[in-house]
């Protein structure tokens, strides 16, 4: 049972920072690829940024220069540095992760930039 269990959540002013982690419960090199999608109320899922096991990274146009992230293979997490954060930024972050050409999504967690 492959499971994704997210943290780091939470409630930033603007002009702040999080940083989200996704930890897998199978090794990383298992994995194609991991990245994050957020949802925010009443607006469709979309891509915020995904990185393969290659190292190749992918951002939405609405976080590049803000948003960084990263993999540490050593503990089969995935990190999305989040800088500079701002009110529409607001919404559930989803970890995602391709294995062995199946899609699995984690829980779910809130953020919200508000002052």
């Amino acid at each position: 049972q492959v499971q994704l269990v997210e943290s780091g959540g939470g409630l930033v002013q603007p002009g702040g920072s999080l940083r989200l982690s996704c930890a897998a419960s199978v090794s990383i090199f298992s994995i194609n690829t991991m990245g994050w999608y957020r949802q925010a109320p009443g607006k469709q899922r979309e891509l915020v940024a995904t990185v393969t096991i290659g190292g190749s990274r992918n951002y939405a146009d609405s976080v590049k220069g803000r948003f960084t992230i990263s993999i540490d293979n050593a503990k089969n997490t995935v990190y999305l540095q989040m800088d500079r954060l701002k009110p529409e930024d607001t919404a559930v972050y989803y970890c995602h992760a391709v294995i062995r050409g199946h899609d699995y999504w984690g829980q779910g967690t809130q953020v919200t930039v508000s002052s």
